[in-house]
């Protein structure tokens, strides 16, 4: 009787150390148990924000493919071959993911570290790309570094940037948010210096995402609301103002009032005019993969800013409808990983996490709009689908350090350390 007294007190012991330490935690859609700080199993990753950037970057490459495939028909072109952009676009996915998978093994707390050397690093690439025989021209812009076979744009690699400095400011500042000068002039002049930088190029459409990415950080982080209508208002008069004392860009709003005119039809309202017939002859259901008739040599840049048009034509309503949800849904998911950071008392994270979310929805907001002529048009691809290495390569790095994020609180949630 002894023996099974002591055997009953031990088991006894034993569920009253599993009922303590061990408690089912419901994450997500996921069932976690555990409380250790070893590292966590594939079912502890947010799989759909995986599975869905996956499906948006397969997609993007078929649809690269689609659009470009006709490009050597032009003799300007006839160097290249029908697969040249599927190709480097398959290359930079390839680079891209492994870039990604490295991202995503460094913790939160050194891209908090590194976050000012990052701005500083970005601020030197912007400058380097304006001095004449380092700086690639295309089409009157001076953007890209050539890196051998590569070009790198660094305005990319500035988003992600002062998305992170700017979360980092934000925590290191928090103790005086309250104040304008000692608080939100510091940071209002880090983006003003990027925005000239950006406007040299030029590139307004990059500093128009910058902007309201340190807008969205500086909401996000608690700024005085009257500070914020304040810095909102000065953005929109100083973009009204870039407007009306640049010729090419007044014309491009009035192309965009009235791109049927046969003033503008022909010039600044090409793009435009070409898009909405691509859209409109998808109707419904599209005329099939492959069966675009404007990406031969009707819609330029088809392959990059004007991706969405091609998807229009091809796949129909149901195929923007379709895009448009994706991204609404990476979007919230992102803003969700965020907030749920914040909650953990990890704030930091938590802006980086929302600030990647307000970045790729704005950034896709713009483009469709451009695509669909509820918007002016503006030189932005569509993130994860459109022709472009070195967005591709700076957007998986952020979704992947969004993911660091998510992965670190669920430990946290379990018990375990980030």
């Amino acid at each position: 009787m002894s023996i099974a007294q002591g055997s009953f007190k031990r088991l006894a012991g034993w569920l009253s150390w599993a009922a303590s330490d061990r408690l089912p935690v419901r994450l997500g859609a996921s069932r976690a148990t555990g409380m250790s700080s070893t590292p966590m199993r594939l079912a502890s990753f947010d799989q759909v924000l995986v599975w869905v950037t996956v499906a948006l970057l397969a997609w993007g490459l078929v649809m690269v493919y689609s659009a470009s495939i006709a490009m050597p028909d032009n003799p300007r072109l006839s160097r290249y071959s029908p697969t040249h952009f599927l190709v480097r676009h398959a290359m930079w996915l390839c680079v891209s993911f492994v870039t990604a998978l490295i991202a995503f093994q460094i913790p939160v707390s050194t891209w908090e570290k590194v976050a000012p050397w990052l701005f500083v690093a970005s601020l030197v690439l912007l400058i380097a790309v304006l001095i004449p025989g380092i700086g690639k021209v295309v089409n009157g812009a001076r953007r890209w570094l050539v890196l051998g076979p590569f070009t790198f744009q660094p305005s990319e690699l500035a988003k992600f940037a002062v998305l992170l400095y700017a979360s980092d400011y934000m925590v290191r500042k928090m103790e005086v948010k309250e104040h304008f000068f000692r608080a939100v002039a510091p940071m209002g002049m880090a983006v003003a210096i990027v925005g000239l930088l950006l406007l040299a190029e030029p590139d307004m459409g990059a500093f128009m995402v910058i902007a309201v990415i340190a807008m969205g950080i500086l909401f996000l982080g608690g700024v005085n609301a009257r500070m914020f209508f304040l810095i909102a208002a000065v953005l929109l008069v100083a973009f009204g103002l870039m407007i009306a004392f640049s010729e090419w860009r007044r014309d491009r709003i009035f192309a965009y009032l009235d791109p049927w005119n046969e003033k503008h039809a022909l010039d600044k309202g090409y793009q435009l005019t070409h898009s909405l017939i691509a859209i409109g002859r998808g109707e419904i259901f599209g005329v099939g993969l492959g069966g675009s008739v404007e990406k031969l040599h009707w819609l330029p840049e088809a392959h990059t800013d004007f991706l969405l048009a091609v998807i229009g034509e091809e796949f129909g309503l149901v195929g923007v409808l379709t895009v448009i949800c994706l991204f609404l849904w990476i979007t919230r998911r992102m803003i969700h990983i965020g907030r749920q950071a914040i909650a953990l008392d990890r704030v930091f994270a938590g802006l980086v996490a929302q600030g990647v979310g307000i970045w790729m929805g704005f950034q896709a907001f713009i483009n469709m709009g451009v695509n669909l002529g509820a918007l002016p048009t503006k030189g932005l691809t569509l993130p994860l689908m459109s022709f472009g290495g070195s967005a591709i390569l700076v957007n998986l790095i952020a979704i992947a350090v969004v993911l660091r994020i998510d992965i670190e609180s669920r430990q946290l949630m379990q018990g375990g350390r980030a």
